[in-house]
């Protein structure tokens, strides 16, 4: 798009905190003009609307198929996204989801075949793709700078679990809402489909879970047909900050993606070296990366570059994640079945 090309139309559905973030960053776009924002609750919608000078709506399925509106941007709540999506694409209209693309595998093999029939612009908003860190690890890596990939190691810990309200309705959420972003870097970095998985899964963090008989700290292990190995360990109770950290080792070497910190500033003294701390929240850590997510859905659909992270990769990772759940639950290993 140029400088004088009409601005992308957008809906936004969902205007909890990823929905807000979502419009702030359509709202600055060049290239983009947030036209409506639909939630369930009318107050809500109306408030994050005015900000904008857009329309507030409840009615998602109208908004969507209104001529009013170019894109799509599905931030609802997950068990959503299957109908958002559906509409979307079958309104033609380009759409960015949240992860996950929906809640059950088949319904997102569904979508994932919608997409590549109609070749629609469909895009699984996996934003730590567009890290500037985890983007030049994988780009290093694809350069052949260590040689084949063998092992990827991700770290991926929240400083605090989520609230026991949205646990007891988001069954298995450690796996399907957490891990599912390991799970889909893991496939980028190795470059091959997992084949199987194990996993081993506890409740340590927050007893109140137990009661869900959910668990809140985890470690899967994949493994390719090629034998190249992943290991993801995921936690709810990092009492140091949200730690994100990936290692990639090849017969060339180790690639590592390392966390953040506030500044580079360090303090050594007679206790010790002392450093200020990693960032305490996703949208700390993570804040850049949706605004460059913005930006490749935006050029993808103005057909200036192809989707990085598509409906494809949106269903392997939903399937891989309730793979996961199956294995940690079970205790066996699990086959993931084939593309």
């Amino acid at each position: 798009m140029g400088d004088h090309a009409p601005k992308l139309r957008f809906c936004l559905i969902g205007a909890g905190r990823i929905g807000r973030l979502h419009a702030e960053n359509v709202a600055a776009h060049p290239n983009a003009r947030l036209s409506a924002v639909v939630d369930q609750d009318a107050d809500v919608a109306a408030a994050l609307a005015e900000r904008y000078e857009a329309m507030a709506s409840t009615t998602p399925i109208d908004v969507i198929t209104s001529q009013a509106i170019d894109a799509v941007i599905v931030a609802s709540p997950s068990s959503a996204h299957f109908l958002y999506v559906h509409e979307a694409l079958a309104a033609g209209k380009p759409v960015l989801c949240e992860k996950p693309l929906a809640a059950d595998p088949e319904d997102a093999r569904t979508l994932a075949a919608l997409a590549r029939d109609s070749g629609i612009v469909t895009m699984t908003g996996f934003n730590r793709r567009f890290d500037v860190n985890h983007a030049r690890l994988q780009e290093r890596l694809a350069a052949g700078e260590i040689g084949r990939p063998e092992l990827v190691c991700i770290t991926s810990r929240d400083p605090e679990p989520p609230r026991y309200e949205y646990l007891a309705n988001e069954p298995g959420a450690l796996f399907t809402e957490t891990m599912v972003h390991d799970l889909d870097m893991a496939r980028w970095l190795l470059g091959e489909e997992p084949v199987k998985v194990a996993a081993f899964a506890a409740n340590l963090v927050e007893p109140r879970f137990a009661a869900l008989k959910e668990v809140d700290t985890a470690v899967a292990i994949l493994t390719t047909a090629s034998g190249k190995m992943a290991r993801i360990d995921n936690s709810w109770g990092s009492a140091y900050g949200y730690d994100q950290r990936i290692e990639v080792l090849g017969r060339g070497g180790m690639l590592q993606s390392g966390n953040m910190q506030r500044t580079t500033v360090s303090l050594h003294n007679g206790s010790g070296p002392q450093q200020d701390p990693v960032p305490y929240f996703f949208l700390d850590r993570y804040r850049d990366s949706y605004r460059t997510e913005l930006d490749h859905f935006i050029a993808a659909v103005a057909g200036k570059t192809g989707v990085l992270v598509d409906a494809h990769d949106g269903w392997r990772a939903t399937l891989l994640a309730n793979c996961v759940l199956e294995a940690a639950r079970s205790g066996r290993v699990v086959e993931v079945p084939p593309v």
